[in-house]
């Protein structure tokens, strides 16, 4: 039996497939293939053929629509997809079927006839929004331990999540924002933003927020008043994001106008591009989280201690899957997993802040 990967074909771990394959310089591919399955649902596969499929973030590119209303089609039905690892994919045919409704006036569309992957068939969906890996590692408990909810990742700021949530295409979402006037987190934006609504707002983790200087602090860079240096220059965070309202909240709270800070408008998205740019040379500082700068190599200067919390809608189609979430974020098992991470603080974890 040989495999060639190269060509692209990986070995079969199950089903019976044997296959024997080779490329020549022209790249043409010649199998013979010879199917025994197992599988008695499937029946006889008599070919295989090769379908493309789209990730979330293609299919938002494509259609011109967030990331988000890409999570809450696929909620609804109306976008068949299934998970490849991590990754939701979606069928180039899919795709085009449900364009084909969309233009014809309808909203919903059958799933695939025989789909990859149908293992979350008939669970509740829950769309979970931020960008901190211990937001996967919840996820991967909520469907460990229930069984019947499916974690969709969403990597969107904090801001961008709670106005998704408002409009009804988040279930869970993470908020980091510092109210400046106040020095409190997140409760006075969820306020703002959920006004008339519902909900509760319990503790994930806390951790340490500040700033990504280059190993050495060459330009000995020690708190917010140095941004406005002219021989400092900073990468910025995406608008919406936590470090970015962080960052903003600092500038005002010490009298820094953002035209006085080199950089202020370049922007990239995500802890580990800013702590990256920075160990790069592309920067001299930035705004972020402790874990990624052990990360990539870059010297952190913690100033402020951020609480990173999770908004969950209180609706009567909703109590059932929070009070699961409730009980998970209190479990020794998610507890012992979040507490092998550098810089988290669960001394709250679990605990309801805010509720109405």
């Amino acid at each position: 039996m040989i495999f060639l990967e190269p060509c692209g074909i990986p070995p079969a771990a199950a089903g019976g497939i044997f296959a024997v394959a080779a490329c020549s310089a022209g790249r043409r591919l010649f199998r013979i293939i010879k199917i025994w399955t197992n599988y008695a649902c499937l029946g006889t596969v008599n070919n295989i053929t090769e379908e493309r499929s789209y990730t979330t973030e293609e299919i938002a590119k494509l259609l011109k629509i967030s990331k988000l209303t890409v999570y809450d089609l696929i909620k609804k039905g109306d976008l068949p997809a299934y998970r490849v690892g991590r990754q939701m994919r979606v069928d180039a045919s899919d795709l085009e079927r449900y364009k084909r409704q969309a233009k014809a006036g309808g909203t919903s569309m059958p799933p695939s006839s025989l789909p990859p992957d149908r293992s979350g068939e008939g669970q509740r969906q829950l769309v979970i929004t931020g960008q901190d890996v211990s937001l996967d590692i919840l996820a991967r408990h909520i469907e460990k331990q229930t069984g019947a909810y499916r974690a969709l990742r969403s990597q969107a700021g904090s801001l961008d999540s709670l106005i998704a949530m408002y409009q009804g295409q988040a279930d869970i979402v993470s908020t980091h924002l510092l109210d400046g006037d106040t020095g409190a987190y997140n409760v006075p934006y969820i306020r703002r933003i959920l006004s008339g609504f519902s909900y509760v707002v319990v503790n994930l983790v806390s951790r340490p927020a500040g700033l990504y200087v280059q190993p050495g602090n060459p330009r000995r860079i020690r708190g917010w008043m140095d941004l406005q240096r002219d021989d400092v220059r900073i990468v910025n965070r995406e608008k919406g994001a936590g470090a970015r309202v962080l960052l903003d909240e600092q500038l005002r709270l010490h009298g820094i106008s953002p035209s006085r800070v080199t950089g202020y408008d370049d922007e990239v998205s995500g802890h580990l591009s800013v702590a990256g740019a920075v160990v790069s040379g592309a920067a001299d500082a930035g705004v972020g989280i402790e874990k990624a700068a052990a990360a990539v190599g870059a010297q952190f200067i913690p100033l402020i201690q951020e609480r990173y919390d999770l908004v969950m809608l209180k609706t009567g189609a909703n109590r059932a899957w929070i009070e699961s979430v409730l009980a998970i974020l209190k479990s020794e098992q998610l507890r012992r997993e979040l507490a092998s991470i550098q810089g988290y603080d669960l001394s709250m974890t679990g605990q309801i802040v805010y509720e109405t």
